[in-house]
Protein backbone atom coordinates (compact mmCIF):
# COMPACT_ATOMS: atom_id res chain seq x y z
CA UNK A 1 0.00 0.00 0.00
CA UNK A 2 1.44 3.62 -0.76
CA UNK A 3 0.20 6.69 1.21
CA UNK A 4 0.26 10.16 -0.07
CA UNK A 5 1.74 12.91 1.52
CA UNK A 6 0.46 16.91 0.79
CA UNK A 7 3.09 19.43 1.16
CA UNK A 8 1.73 23.41 2.37
CA UNK A 9 -0.70 24.21 0.24
CA UNK A 10 -0.02 26.98 -1.83
CA UNK A 11 -1.83 29.35 -3.97
CA UNK A 12 -1.69 29.51 -8.15
CA UNK A 13 -2.64 32.56 -10.17
CA UNK A 14 -6.31 31.03 -11.93
CA UNK A 15 -5.79 31.18 -15.68
CA UNK A 16 -6.12 35.01 -16.57
CA UNK A 17 -9.03 36.07 -13.42
CA UNK A 18 -6.13 37.30 -11.04
CA UNK A 19 -7.59 34.88 -8.90
CA UNK A 20 -6.16 32.74 -6.71
CA UNK A 21 -7.11 28.99 -5.02
CA UNK A 22 -5.20 26.50 -2.92
CA UNK A 23 -3.83 23.66 -4.75
CA UNK A 24 -1.91 21.08 -3.19
CA UNK A 25 0.50 18.92 -4.74
CA UNK A 26 0.71 14.93 -3.38
CA UNK A 27 3.72 12.91 -2.91
CA UNK A 28 3.49 9.02 -3.00
CA UNK A 29 5.32 7.09 -0.44
CA UNK A 30 5.09 3.70 0.51
CA UNK A 31 4.34 2.32 3.70
CA UNK A 32 6.95 1.52 5.74
CA UNK A 33 5.60 -2.02 6.03
CA UNK A 34 5.99 -2.64 2.36
CA UNK A 35 9.37 -1.76 2.29
CA UNK A 36 12.02 -4.60 1.65
CA UNK A 37 15.37 -4.62 2.61
CA UNK A 38 16.04 -5.69 -1.37
CA UNK A 39 14.52 -1.98 -1.99
CA UNK A 40 16.63 -0.54 1.00
CA UNK A 41 20.11 -2.02 -0.51
CA UNK A 42 19.20 -1.84 -4.02
CA UNK A 43 18.68 2.22 -3.21
CA UNK A 44 21.85 2.37 -1.62
CA UNK A 45 23.97 0.67 -3.82
CA UNK A 46 24.74 4.15 -6.44
CA UNK A 47 27.43 6.16 -4.36
CA UNK A 48 25.36 9.31 -5.08
CA UNK A 49 22.14 8.04 -3.67
CA UNK A 50 24.63 7.43 -0.60
CA UNK A 51 25.54 10.68 -0.50
CA UNK A 52 22.03 12.04 -0.60
CA UNK A 53 21.51 9.87 2.65
CA UNK A 54 25.10 10.77 4.05
CA UNK A 55 23.56 14.83 3.81
CA UNK A 56 20.53 14.38 4.84
CA UNK A 57 21.51 12.56 8.10
CA UNK A 58 24.23 15.32 8.97
CA UNK A 59 21.47 18.10 8.15
CA UNK A 60 19.81 19.57 11.39
CA UNK A 61 17.09 20.93 8.51
CA UNK A 62 15.00 19.47 6.02
CA UNK A 63 16.97 19.82 2.39
CA UNK A 64 15.90 20.28 -0.83
CA UNK A 65 16.78 18.45 -4.03
CA UNK A 66 18.81 21.27 -5.47
CA UNK A 67 20.75 22.08 -2.64
CA UNK A 68 22.37 18.66 -2.48
CA UNK A 69 25.26 18.99 -4.50
CA UNK A 70 25.52 15.74 -7.41
CA UNK A 71 28.13 15.18 -9.90
CA UNK A 72 24.80 14.91 -12.21
CA UNK A 73 22.60 16.27 -14.29
CA UNK A 74 19.12 17.62 -13.19
CA UNK A 75 17.14 14.49 -14.58
CA UNK A 76 19.59 12.31 -13.57
CA UNK A 77 19.21 13.87 -9.92
CA UNK A 78 15.62 13.72 -9.85
CA UNK A 79 15.75 9.95 -10.59
CA UNK A 80 18.05 9.45 -7.72
CA UNK A 81 15.67 11.25 -5.30
CA UNK A 82 12.33 9.50 -6.65
CA UNK A 83 14.95 6.08 -6.15
CA UNK A 84 15.11 6.85 -2.45
CA UNK A 85 11.46 7.47 -2.10
CA UNK A 86 10.19 4.68 -3.80
CA UNK A 87 12.83 2.42 -1.61
CA UNK A 88 11.03 4.44 2.15
CA UNK A 89 14.26 5.74 2.87
CA UNK A 90 13.13 9.39 2.46
CA UNK A 91 10.04 11.62 2.54
CA UNK A 92 9.44 14.17 0.38
CA UNK A 93 6.55 17.43 0.28
CA UNK A 94 6.26 20.90 -1.38
CA UNK A 95 7.47 23.42 0.60
CA UNK A 96 5.91 26.47 -2.04
CA UNK A 97 7.23 24.97 -5.20
CA UNK A 98 10.29 23.57 -4.00
CA UNK A 99 10.26 19.81 -2.98
CA UNK A 100 11.73 19.26 0.12
CA UNK A 101 13.39 15.81 1.61
CA UNK A 102 13.62 14.20 4.35
CA UNK A 103 14.91 11.29 6.09
CA UNK A 104 12.57 8.58 7.36
CA UNK A 105 14.89 7.45 10.24
CA UNK A 106 12.45 6.66 13.04
CA UNK A 107 10.61 4.73 10.81
CA UNK A 108 13.33 2.54 9.28
CA UNK A 109 14.87 2.33 12.64
CA UNK A 110 10.97 0.51 13.57
CA UNK A 111 11.59 -1.38 10.44
CA UNK A 112 15.00 -2.63 10.19
CA UNK A 113 16.29 -2.01 13.03
CA UNK A 114 20.27 -0.43 13.28
CA UNK A 115 20.55 -0.29 9.50
CA UNK A 116 20.21 3.62 8.74
CA UNK A 117 23.14 3.54 11.09
CA UNK A 118 25.00 0.42 9.63
CA UNK A 119 24.91 1.85 6.22
CA UNK A 120 25.71 6.01 7.69
CA UNK A 121 28.96 4.74 9.56
CA UNK A 122 30.20 2.71 6.60
CA UNK A 123 29.58 5.44 4.59
CA UNK A 124 31.40 7.74 6.60
CA UNK A 125 34.56 5.49 6.72
CA UNK A 126 34.11 5.31 3.11
CA UNK A 127 34.13 9.02 2.37
CA UNK A 128 37.44 9.01 5.14
CA UNK A 129 38.98 6.56 3.37
CA UNK A 130 38.54 8.01 -0.36
CA UNK A 131 39.85 11.25 0.80
CA UNK A 132 42.77 9.98 1.87
CA UNK A 133 43.52 8.23 -0.95
CA UNK A 134 42.81 11.43 -2.62
CA UNK A 135 45.32 13.13 -0.53
CA UNK A 136 47.84 10.51 -0.72
CA UNK A 137 47.13 9.93 -4.33
CA UNK A 138 48.08 13.91 -4.57
CA UNK A 139 51.19 14.04 -2.32
CA UNK A 140 52.65 11.13 -4.65
CA UNK A 141 51.87 13.34 -7.42
CA UNK A 142 53.55 16.15 -5.86
CA UNK A 143 56.72 14.12 -5.12
CA UNK A 144 57.08 12.98 -8.44
CA UNK A 145 57.19 16.33 -9.98
CA UNK A 146 59.74 17.50 -7.73
CA UNK A 147 62.42 14.74 -8.50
Amino acid sequence: MTTTHTGAEHEEEAAGMGRTHPTTRVIAHPDIEDVSIQQVLEALADPARRTVIHTLAHSTTHLSCGSIHLPVGRSTTSHHFTVLRQAGLLRQYYKGTTKMNTLRTQELEQRFPGLLTAILTATNTETQHTAGARAEDRQGDQEAEDS
